[in-house]
């Protein structure tokens, strides 16, 4: 039995794909203790494992950041957007949460601390003591590889890489403007890691991947770009599984699924689902009245009475939903209409259900770009696609089957892959150290 700290940014999307892993180490046997923000406590002890919360400056909850932090919603997306998100929730808190990290590996000395790639202490860590000095370091990739390569262009927009030697070029100049356009925050993080004692090692962004023990990427090769100088710690395990849904009550509609007509999903995930004028409902306005079935998944509870409260009537097509199990819904869709979410994505692409991706902010334009790279689905190339477009984006991956036939192959390949097997694999070698 290994002891194990699992360590996640106090948001949501970086909370889920470790509690995942932290569920599945506790059922082989390990004593897991979850260290992340206060409001994921009840998560974290309904699957078993202990808790830490972090320290109350760095216990920020992303529900509330919008009052907590109103010049966010000012910042277009892009730069300035994510210097401010790195300023004030990654690095800005770096220093007390690598003190609660500390504090917490004095009182349950850890054979691994496993986090996700926005929790910093793991760089931290590697950059304060030899290998054999402090535990086994494991970071999970769940956003797109982000680490610049002269083989990709720079992250961020969205571009799609192409081969040869004057796309290399021109890829180790967009880097290096990358790196200029972030100078700031770079003199930002190097100050921050001085504080803690540790010089940052090169490139801001590129730490994270390269100053773990093992970099876990979770997806498949296919659906990343093909690059030559990845480190030789970071591979791909493939995409979690959904988690099991348990007791679900299925609505009235739920048969309607098992019928002849093609069924549609649209959602804007759990995170940015603030304004469902952005996708929802412009789905729902575009795919009104066509020989389909729309799934409208809000993932808030309140979202079906938003939907209705938006439209003069909801079409007869049309099936609003609250929160619902996509190991359930995603067997019988034929297509997904998403705003970018890596998580989301993947789960398709685990169940081969081809996609329309509309997204602007975070990592969501390289969500999109990859989707469109690997032919597994229609990138919209906007957060805010108008309803011509989105009618048009849907019945394209509805009428050409190489959407779904490259769906399916990258389900076939997401088959190959046990990301559960590979961690348990590292934790069990770090527990005979």
């Amino acid at each position: 039995m290994a002891r194990v700290v699992v360590g996640a940014t106090p948001f949501q999307g970086h909370v889920s794909p470790v509690l995942t892993v932290a569920a599945d180490l506790v059922g082989r046997g390990h004593e897991v203790v979850v260290y992340t923000g206060s409001r994921f406590e009840e998560r974290a002890l309904a699957i078993g494992a202990r808790f830490q919360a972090l320290p109350p400056e760095a216990d920020l909850d992303d529900r509330k950041l919008d009052a907590l932090f109103p010049v966010r919603a000012t910042l277009p997306p892009g730069p300035s957007q994510l210097s401010f998100d790195f300023e004030n929730f990654f690095l800005g808190h770096l220093p007390a949460q690598v003190r609660g990290l500390r504090a917490l590996l004095a009182k349950f000395p850890a054979d691994v601390v496993l986090g996700e790639l926005g929790f910093w202490s793991i760089p931290v860590l590697s950059l304060s003591a030899a290998p054999d000095e402090r535990p086994t370091l494991v970071t999970l990739g769940s956003v797109p590889l982000l680490i610049q390569s002269e083989d990709t262009p720079a992250f961020g927009a969205g571009i799609l890489p192409t081969p040869g030697e004057e796309a290399r070029a021109r890829n180790r100049a967009t880097n290096a403007e990358v790196r200029q356009v972030f100078a700031e925050l770079q003199r930002f993080g190097e100050a921050t890691l001085e504080s803690l004692g540790v010089t940052m090692p090169g490139y801001l962004f590129d730490a994270p991947f390269r100053r773990t023990d093992h970099y876990l990427q979770l997806t498949v090769p296919g659906f990343e770009y093909p690059r030559g100088d990845l480190p030789e710690h970071l591979r791909f395990v493939g995409t979690l599984p959904p988690a099991p849904s348990g007791d679900y009550a299925e609505p009235a509609w739920w048969p309607e699924l098992s019928a002849d007509r093609p069924v549609v999903v649209v959602t804007q995930g759990t995170v940015a689902n603030t304004d469902l004028h952005e996708l929802v409902i412009p789905t729902v306005r575009a795919l009104a009245g066509l020989d389909l079935l729309v799934v409208v998944a809000t993932a808030r509870e309140d979202g079906p009475d938003l939907v209705r409260r938006a439209l003069a009537e909801v079409p007869d097509n049309v099936r609003l939903a609250g929160f619902v199990p996509f190991d359930l819904l995603l067997p019988h869709a034929d297509a997904l209409v998403t705003n970018g979410g890596y998580g989301g994505v993947q789960t398709a692409l685990y169940y081969g259900v081809p996609l329309v991706v509309a997204g602007a902010s975070e990592d969501k334009p390289e969500v999109a770009a990859r989707v469109e790279w690997s032919g597994t689905g229609v990138n919209l190339r906007t957060s805010m696609p108008e309803v011509t477009e989105l009618r048009a984006a849907v019945q394209t991956v509805l009428h050409d089957p190489g959407y779904r036939s490259q769906a399916g192959i990258m389900a076939k390949e997401i088959g190959q892959y046990n990301p559960f097997e590979a961690i348990a694999d590292i934790v069990d070698v770090a527990a005979r150290r």
